[in-house]
């Protein structure tokens, strides 16, 4: 159940990192195209911005649900040990009988 858990987290930590990166190159193109004159240009630069900002926001709630996920999960595990255990061993057992089988 951890391994699941922690896939998990690498993805939604993955996300969150290339969510970052694309705000901070879109900040560098929007920095670097200041001097770009026209009215095409200002209506594209206020398009980033606007897009920077509400892609800024997805992340905040991204790493908030994930961090609620993470908390909860850490609960639930540590309200209900002898379940956890249970199904986890349980879950290991199916997976082992199910890989033997195919054989």
């Amino acid at each position: 159940m951890k391994s699941h858990e922690r896939t998990h987290e690498t993805g939604t930590d993955k996300v969150v990192s290339d969510l970052k990166r694309v705000v901070h190159d879109s900040q560098d193109l929007l920095h670097s195209s200041a001097e770009v004159a026209g009215d095409r240009m200002r209506l594209m630069r206020e398009r980033l911005a606007d897009a920077l900002e509400s892609a800024k926001e997805t992340g905040r709630k991204l790493e908030e649900k994930a961090a609620a996920g993470a908390k909860a999960t850490d609960k639930l595990i540590r309200e209900n040990p002898y379940q956890s255990i249970g199904i986890a061993f349980g879950l290991g057992l199916l997976i082992g009988v199910l890989a033997t089988r195919n054989r």
